[in-house]
C-alpha cells in the first residue's frame, strides 16, 4: 500500500501527528474516519497522487499519531484542537492554502477547519455525513440503532475503554462490518493495519475523547458559529453512500446548505466507506469538483 509514498511523523500544536506524502500538484489533506486511519485512503492515493500532491494524516487520537490526554470538557479532541493539528501540518509543510478529502470523523474535522481556517481550505469533499449538530439534535431511533457506538463512546470512562481494549478486533468487525456492505469492502492488509493502531495504547481513550467531545464542546462551538451568523465559505461536495444510515435518517446536502453558503452533492451506490467501497465511482465525481472542473 501506498507506493511512492513517504510515511513521516511530525510534532504540530503540541501533538505528534503521523502522516503520508506522495504526488506534485496543488496540496489535497486527505483525513479518515473511525475507528480507522489515513490507510482508508489507500485505494485512491495513487492516483489522487497524479493529480496533487497528497498528504493523508492520522487524526490525533488515531493511527499513529499522538494520543493526549482528554483534559476537560474533552476539549484536546475537540474539532476544532483536531482541525489546528491539520492547519499547522500543513503550513509546516509549506502549504497555505489546499483542498480536503475527508471521511467520517475527518470529515468532521474538515468541516472545523473550513470554518476557523477559511483562508487555508480552497475546497472540501465530505463523504457520509452530515454536520454534527444537525445529527444529534435530529437522532431517532433508526439512527441510533445503526450508530450505536456514538453513544457507547461518550458513556463516562473506564467502561469503553476497558472493553475496547480488551478486544480491538472484535470492536472494528462490530462497528465496520455492522455496515450494509460488511467485511466486504476492506483489504486482509488494510484490517490488520486498523486493528493494530486501535491496540497501541492510548487509542481507546482517543477515540472515546473524540466522540465525548462532539456530544459536548464541539456542539457549543457550532451553536456559537450559528448564532453569529458564520457559515463555511468554501465550494463543498457532499457525498453519501445510498445504502447507508446518513442518506436515508437525514437530508445530507440540505443540511449542508444549512451551514454552506455554496454546497452540493449527491449519493453513491455504496454504504458508508465510500473510499473502499467504491473508489472508481469516489475518484470520477470528486476529482472534477477538486480540480474545479464542474
Amino acid at each position: 500500500m501506498f507506493e511512492g509514498f513517504t510515511k513521516t511523523i511530525r510534532e504540530v500544536n503540541g501533538v505528534s501527528i503521523a502522516f503520508r506524502t506522495g504526488g506534485s500538484g496543488p496540496p489535497l489533506l486527505l483525513l479518515h474516519g473511525h475507528p480507522q486511519t489515513h490507510v482508508i485512503w489507500h485505494k485512491v492515493a495513487a492516483r489522487l497522487a497524479q493529480k496533487f500532491t497528497v498528504v493523508a494524516a492520522d487524526l490525533r487520537g488515531y493511527g499513529d499519531s499522538g494520543k493526549p490526554e482528554s483534559g476537560e470538557k474533552h476539549i484536546n479532541y475537540s474539532k476544532r484542537e483536531m482541525a489546528q493539528d491539520q492547519a499547522d501540518l500543513m503550513r509546516s509543510l509549506g502549504f497555505s492554502r489546499f483542498s480536503v478529502l475527508a471521511h467520517d470523523r475527518g470529515a468532521r474535522v474538515a468541516h472545523r477547519l473550513g470554518m476557523d481556517h477559511a483562508g487555508m481550505v480552497e475546497r472540501m469533499v465530505l463523504l457520509d455525513i452530515a454536520p454534527t449538530l444537525a445529527m444529534y439534535e435530529k437522532t431517532n431511533e433508526a439512527f441510533a440503532r445503526a450508530y450505536w457506538h456514538w453513544f457507547f463512546l461518550i458513556t463516562p470512562a473506564p467502561l469503553p475503554e476497558k472493553l475496547i481494549g480488551n478486544n480491538p478486533e472484535l470492536y472494528a468487525r462490530s462497528v465496520m462490518g455492522n455496515r450494509s456492505a460488511g467485511m466486504k469492502p476492506f483489504t486482509g492488509e488494510a484490517f490488520a493495519e486498523y486493528v493494530r493502531c486501535l491496540s497501541l495504547p492510548g487509542t481507546p481513550g482517543g477515540i472515546c475523547g473524540d466522540y465525548r467531545a462532539s456530544a459536548g464542546i464541539d456542539l457549543e462551538h457550532d451553536r456559537a458559529d450559528m448564532a453569529a451568523g458564520r457559515r463555511l465559505q468554501c465550494p463543498l461536495l457532499a457525498l453519501w453512500g445510498e445504502d447507508g444510515a446518513v442518506g436515508k435518517i437525514f437530508e445530507p446536502l440540505e443540511e449542508w446548505r444549512g451551514v454552506a453558503d455554496d454546497a452540493r452533492g449527491n449519493a453513491l451506490p455504496c454504504g458508508h466507506y465510500i473510499a473502499e467501497e467504491a473508489p472508481d465511482l469516489l475518484l470520477a465525481t470528486a476529482l472534477p469538483f477538486l480540480r474545479d472542473e464542474c
